[in-house]
């Protein structure tokens, strides 16, 4: 069982409302993303592209549910723009966060991400760094790092499909290169198993750099048909290749295993980003919370 005490449970709200596909939900307000979200037991919340950007605002409706902010996503490019660009964006950020109660931050590098491509395959033509790239991504993210301590903040970078950082040769590289002083991971469940590869192999090698866990299932069925239909990553995620803990395929009892040996600290998050015209969030939410109090103790 997970200790109470140092593992906190959160949830993601794509499965409300998509950042990258604002028309999945955009019925859903703030409001009622976080009321829900409070009803179905979670205590933190990501932040999503319809929450309010002012922080006081943000941390009143939160604070009246007894909710926090947890992590919010940072997109980076690192490797394609000015590194002042990242950093200034990056700083900004990380105040605000720092006004909300956070103290974790997760950043992707987006330079040359085909996962927002409405009609690009997901599966092909990824983009692969050369040397001098690797050198760029690792000498910034180190940087960053290091404001993001200086600022009481952990920086977990993010894994993800379609991106520079997706295979587990890239993962292994990438954990290797940064200082592990300074740039933490993000475990993602279901991008890790939508991309052929073993979650608890990842999670077992790195936990101890692990800062932020995405709970994520995922379909198979649903990857296969992406896969033989080369299907972008969003006309994926419409046709449900991911699901909440417990509704898909991702063996998710050794995972926690993994974290209650390594007596991890920090939060867990649900986060699948679904249609919720077909899975309604609050259904999903709950169906997640349920079997994560089953399977943890949480």
């Amino acid at each position: 069982m997970l200790d109470k005490n140092k593992v906190s449970l959160g949830i993601a709200p794509i499965g409300w409302t998509n950042d990258d596909m604002p028309d999945l939900g955009k019925e859903n307000t703030f409001e009622q993303t976080i009321s829900e979200m409070a009803l179905a037991g979670f205590k933190g919340s990501e932040v999503g592209s319809h929450y309010p950007a002012d922080p006081k605002v943000l941390k009143k409706a939160l604070d009246l549910r007894g909710m926090t902010i947890c992590n919010q996503w940072f997109s980076s490019f690192l490797i394609s723009r000015p590194y002042e660009e990242t950093e200034a964006a990056f700083i900004k950020q990380c105040q605000f966060l720092t006004q909300v109660g956070a103290k974790c931050i997760g950043v992707s590098e987006q330079s040359y991400s085909i996962q927002g491509m409405l009609d690009h395959p997901i599966q092909e033509g990824k983009y692969v760094m050369n040397d001098e790239e690797w050198e760029k991504l690792v000498t910034g993210l180190n940087k960053l790092g290091r404001i993001a301590k200086d600022q009481d903040m952990v920086l977990t970078f993010h894994h993800h499909m379609g991106t520079v950082v997706q295979t587990e040769e890239e993962i292994d590289r990438f954990m290797k290169s940064v200082n592990p002083e300074l740039v933490f991971l993000l475990f993602d469940s279901g991008h890790l198993s939508f991309a052929g590869i073993d979650p608890e192999k990842i999670l077992k090698k790195y936990v101890d750099r692990v800062r932020h866990v995405h709970l994520k299932d995922l379909r198979k069925e649903v990857v296969k048909q992406s896969r033989d239909g080369k299907w972008s990553f969003l006309k994926g995620v419409r046709a449900g290749t991911f699901t909440v803990p417990g509704d898909g395929d991702v063996d998710f009892v050794p995972i926690f295993q993994i974290l209650e040996e390594a007596d991890y600290q920090g939060w867990v998050v649900v986060e699948a980003e679904q249609d919720p015209a077909k899975a309604n969030p609050f259904e999903y939410a709950l169906k997640a919370r349920k079997y994560i109090a089953e399977k943890t103790g949480l």
